[in-house]
């Protein structure tokens, strides 16, 4: 499945008043993240903002889906990411006011910690 860069490319636009979108590949969609912090995700030919405890309020009142995926021996798993409303399509204030929810809770989010480098087998 390839990335609807067409829809990477509208994100980028609408949000740029309030900073520069940046995306990464995964699994067949892509992460984006505003100023280096992540605030949703494109998978299935759609958007998806990040969620959390503090928005979901927000996002169940206005009918957005939880982001759920296919786990081996047919479970399904669910992300902390919800649909976003079919308006932020086609309208740039209404993307950056949704977003802007996917942007705080990615900063309320844990920081990941870097990784170790892996060294030479000398541990240099």
């Amino acid at each position: 499945m390839a990335v609807d860069t067409g829809l990477v490319a509208w994100v980028q636009e609408a949000m740029a008043p309030d900073g520069i979108v940046s995306m990464r590949a995964m699994m067949g969609g892509a992460t984006l993240y505003l100023d280096g912090t992540i605030f949703a995700i494109v998978a299935d030919d759609a958007l998806w903002f990040k969620a959390d405890a503090e928005s979901d309020a927000a996002w169940d009142a206005a009918g957005c889906a939880r982001f759920s995926y296919q786990m081996g021996e047919g479970r399904m798993g669910t992300m902390n990411y919800r649909r976003a409303p079919d308006d932020v399509y086609d309208d740039a204030d209404a993307l950056r006011n949704w977003a802007m929810l996917g942007v705080a809770a990615g900063q309320r989010g844990p920081v990941r910690k870097a990784g170790k480098k892996r060294g030479d087998k000398n541990g240099r």
